[in-house]
């Protein structure tokens, strides 16, 4: 019978190569959990879950704890049932159950994983620059590079914040789309005048501008806004899926497959947005290459619009010695494709490490 024959577990703190400025704070590094599990005729599987704070109720000490304590408990078991004991927590701690889970379903060679054919899964490109000569250079940087969509983090001052957005039209003048997005930043006063004030051209969505779970905040932006709107922060499962169809406060709801534990969970979370008409947006900014690699692979005929799994292109080193290829603003997913590990960038963010074996797991 197959198994779990061996789980190794990093604390990593990853580096970024410029601060990923955000309502909540500049992201300096992403406190990534790296997930390596082994069964007993060599198959490999990596899994990762990047813990930031105002994205989860998970903390990066809570999410280490229960890495280490599941993993003492898996091992040792076929991978099918490991599985079956994680998803069950994953309403408590989707991150670190998702770690764990989307490893074994790269060891065990997912479906989800595989193309037959080169694949390219277009994605968005993050705006930051403030002044507008700044924003002009980076804007045609971006579009250079083949970007068709940009990101603009509002959420901090929303009066600062309206002009700077109008400026960004002026210089962008409909060569590309934008997404704005609150990450939560704002009151529901500040966040309805500032909708109630856009002007709609070229902006393709307006993303959660206040807390999660506020879903009356939500319904009265969405009132008043003249852009669609998106959830992000609000979504943890299918429940919250169904509610924002109920409440009519989205057209666009953003999805993460560190949220829902598996692939497959994550594909029945997109099929349900679609069913409940409303269009689904995927993707982690706040991930590294396995992360990110999974999402596009799960994108690919499913998702119709720009990804934001562009986590990975902002650490200042790769963890894998083949990270995903971008290219013409996307990811090319290969037939064939596994991540290869770089020891030496591995080894130089851990943090902690823990191993767990089978032979552990029978005489405990």
């Amino acid at each position: 019978m197959d198994r779990l024959e061996r789980i190794e577990l990093r604390r990593l703190e990853v580096p970024l190569r410029v601060p990923y400025k955000l309502a909540f704070g500049p992201v300096k590094h992403f406190d990534t959990m790296h997930v390596e599990v082994h069964d007993a005729a060599g198959a490999i599987g990596y899994g990762e879950a990047t813990v930031l704070t105002g994205y989860t109720d998970e903390t990066v000490e809570g999410a280490w704890a229960n890495l280490r304590g599941w993993s003492d408990e898996i091992a040792g078991l076929a991978p099918d049932e490991a599985k079956a004991r994680l998803l069950s927590r994953v309403d408590d701690a989707p991150f670190a159950v998702t770690g764990l889970v989307t490893a074994i379903e790269m060891m065990q060679r997912d479906p989800h994983l595989e193309v037959a054919a080169p694949v390219e899964v277009p994605m968005l490109g993050l705006l930051n620059a403030e002044a507008p000569d700044a924003i002009a250079r980076e804007v045609d940087e971006l579009i250079a590079k083949g970007f068709r969509t940009l990101k603009v983090k509002v959420g901090f001052e929303a009066g600062a914040d309206a002009v700077r957005v109008r400026v960004i039209q002026r210089i962008v003048a409909g060569r590309v789309s934008l997404r704005l997005d609150g990450n939560q930043g704002y009151s529901t006063e500040d966040a309805v005048r500032f909708a109630a004030g856009l002007d709609p051209a070229g902006i393709e969505l307006f993303e959660q501008p206040c807390a999660a779970g506020d879903w009356d905040a939500a319904s009265a932006v969405a009132r008043v806004a003249k852009v669609p709107m998106m959830v992000d922060e609000s979504i943890y499962g299918l429940a919250d899926i169904r509610r924002t169809a109920d409440l009519r406060c989205a057209r666009f709801v953003k999805v993460k497959l560190m949220k829902f534990g598996s692939l497959a969970r994550l594909a029945e979370a997109i099929d349900l947005i679609r069913a409940l008409g409303m269009e689904p947006v995927l993707g982690n900014g706040v991930a590294c290459e396995v992360g990110c690699w999974m999402e596009a692979q799960v994108a690919r005929g499913r998702i119709t619009n720009a990804g934001e799994m562009n986590g990975y292109l902002k650490p200042a080193r790769p963890l894998l010695e083949n990270p995903p290829r971008f290219e013409s603003g996307a990811m090319r997913l290969e037939p064939g494709y596994r991540p290869r590990l770089d020891l030496d960038a591995l080894e130089a963010a851990t943090k902690e490490r823990h191993a767990a074996a089978a032979r552990i797991a029978r005489t405990a």
